[in-house]
């Protein structure tokens, strides 16, 4: 049986990672592909027909409609209000619906409710066998479960070339699933465990090369949750592309995330370097160690994390990192001192956020029990409050992570904080170690574009003449030419990225004080309720007691 599946991403909505104003300058329309749903496309029957559709960059027209006899989709809990409405408008035009992902596995009734014929959930190696033997047995629905997890050495090649690589930013590819740690807040560890399952080098390498011939040269993001989880493994995987990168010139530049614990091991952050790393995630979340012991994070307890953050930028990597306000126990001024880490340490990009108990996790369970979950299933989105009650007033985090955003995303400090950032990168052994390995070697890397070159003067217009950045701009350019020549390409991709932030933490600031006033609305409400009960409880009591 030979069927015509149509593949459907839904949208994001803005979010730190969205990066509009950004891409907008060079052209392009989302960060990263659906590589998840380019992986069920190589999961499912090679003879049947694809579309794949991501509706960040493109819309789904009459004749996707029309042509397909079954739809596929996937995504996360933030993608949630598009997933339902696109299984709702493919109901109403009579097609079957096919969901799994993330958000289908932790909160599969609402899927089933908004009428999706067949749950394919937790991880596809496993379920998508099973789903396409009983759609051969002429099952009208199903839902399918795992009770394992897959060996990922059997995981086909993504079917990359049903992408449009002109419309994203980012290539994605995957080489390990699950984490070794115990983080409270973390779903990762629910919906692929906590034994850090990896592909083969040679299973990475052909995946790698596939993309190489069907002609990306741009960034890879290597989405793992936890790259080093397995350091065995990825050391070996390491060592395999190595030889790869340097054969072609290095085409791509590859960034991952990772556990903070990276800075305790020198050969492997020098094997990644070596390999064409460039820049790593890191989740820090904050540096209260009360609140790290709080969530179980005990893997950034055991070194000081701006030694162990500097060390990592010093090897060569960019740094990233996450940070969370909210935890239970923490001290005023949590926000002011996440800013001020952020400074010491030089990290450029500092996704803030609010803690938000997910569906199934050690800290929505334990929330459960207590009594404190509030109602939605949790929105990592940074303009989303808290979704529990918090152990200190919930205005007060809403004003530090509101302050934290202003002063992180300000243009003058954020504009410092990049130069220091590649003044320690450009230091770093590993450039001179590659520029002598690739002397008289073939570059794999393009020539600039049109567009990007437009781009550089975009930035350099508004940065370096109309914003109260004009003159560190153009200081801090001639310092990067004499000082880290090399850089300066990603050094002002990263200046770039202010052209978002600016945008983005107005609709932070906004929207956080639109549900503050009506979380603050409602609290006095039932404030009120609470007192008007106790007052009648006291008076049928003295009514009692009377008579």
């Amino acid at each position: 049986m030979m069927l015509k599946v149509l593949l459907i991403y839904p949208l994001f909505p803005k979010s730190f990672w969205s990066f509009e104003k950004t891409l907008e300058l060079v052209g392009r329309k989302a960060m990263l592909p659906p590589l998840g749903l380019a992986t069920v496309a190589a999961l499912l029957p090679q003879d049947w027909e694809f579309r794949l559709v991501d509706r960040n960059v493109s819309d789904i027209t009459e004749a996707d409609w029309d042509w397909t006899e079954l739809v596929v989709m996937s995504g996360m809990i933030v993608q949630k209000d598009d997933m339902l409405a696109q299984i709702a408008e493919a109901k109403r035009r009579g097609k079957k619906v096919a969901v799994g992902g993330p958000y289908a596995t932790s909160l599969y009734p609402e899927v089933e409710a908004a009428g999706a014929d067949y749950l394919i959930l937790d991880e596809g190696e496993i379920t998508i066998p099973l789903f396409v033997e009983a759609i051969s047995n002429g099952a009208e629905s199903g839902k399918f479960r795992a009770t394992e997890k897959p060996d990922v050495t059997s995981t086909p090649i993504p079917r990359f070339d049903l992408l449009d690589f002109n419309a994203y930013s980012e290539m994605a590819v995957q080489f390990s699933r699950g984490c070794p740690f115990q983080c409270e807040f973390c779903d990762i560890i629910v919906l692929y465990g906590r034994k850090p399952r990896t592909k083969a080098p040679e299973q990475m390498l052909a995946e790698l090369q596939r993309l190489y011939d069907l002609g990306w040269r741009r960034s890879i993001f290597m989405v793992d949750d936890n790259f080093i989880g397995n350091k065995r493994n990825v050391k070996l995987l390491l060592q395999a592309m190595i030889p790869w990168m340097e054969e072609r010139g290095y085409p791509f530049t590859i960034s991952t995330e990772a556990s903070v614990d990276l800075a305790n091991d020198q050969e492997l952050m020098d094997l990644m370097t070596a390999a064409g790393f460039s820049a790593v995630f890191l989740g820090i979340e904050t540096p209260d160690e009360g609140s790290l012991e709080v969530t179980k994070k005990f893997q950034n307890t055991r070194d000081p994390l701006s030694e162990s953050v500097h060390k990592i930028i010093s090897s060569g990597l960019r740094v990233m990192a996450g940070f969370i306000i909210g935890f239970d126990g923490e001290k005023t001024g949590a926000g002011q001192r996440i800013v001020d880490f952020v400074e010491k340490t030089t990290i450029p990009t500092a996704v803030f956020s609010m803690l938000q108990a997910l569906p199934d996790t050690a800290l929505w369970h334990r929330l459960e029990k207590e009594g404190r979950l509030l109602s939605g299933e949790g929105n990592i989105n940074q303009s989303t409050l808290i979704n529990f009650v918090p152990t200190r007033p919930l205005a007060d985090i809403a004003r530090e992570f509101v302050e934290g955003w202003e002063q992180l995303y300000d243009p003058i400090q954020f504009l410092d904080r990049t130069y220091r950032h590649y003044r320690i990168l450009g230091s770093a052994p590993c450039h001179a170690k590659r520029r002598a390995k690739m002397k008289g070697k073939p570059k794999g890397k393009q020539q600039v574009t049109r567009r990007e070159l437009q781009a550089l003067l975009i930035i350099a217009w508004r940065q370096g003449i109309v914003r109260k950045t004009r003159f560190k701009f153009w200081v801090y350019l001639v310092q990067m030419l004499i000082h880290n020549r090399g850089g300066i390409p990603s050094y002002l991709g990263v200046c770039a990225q202010i052209e978002h932030f600016l945008e983005y933490r107005e609709i932070v600031k906004n929207n956080i004080q639109t549900k503050l006033d009506a979380y603050l609305v409602e609290e006095q409400r039932l404030r009120a309720t609470q007192a008007e009960q106790q007052t009648a409880a006291a008076i049928r009591d003295s009514a009692a007691i009377a008579g």
